[in-house]
């Protein structure tokens, strides 16, 4: 079977932790900043862990 290649939409915005852990980055903290609290800035600026079932098939993409 021949190797898989890596999804590079997906390389590009998922990062792999030294645990192995997935994290991505969060939605909607580009643009139309000034109706948004500052609250919800502050947590649009952390990243995200990924858990689940789509952890598998990212982990799958990746080539991992």
């Amino acid at each position: 079977m021949p190797k898989l290649k890596t999804h590079k939409g997906t390389a590009k915005r998922i990062k792999i932790t030294g645990s192995g852990k997935i994290t991505r980055e969060r939605a909607f903290g580009n643009h139309i900043l000034a109706k948004k609290s500052k609250a919800r800035k502050r947590n649009m600026k952390t990243s995200a862990a990924i858990n689940g079932k789509i952890k598998k098939n990212i982990k799958t993409a990746l080539g991992v």
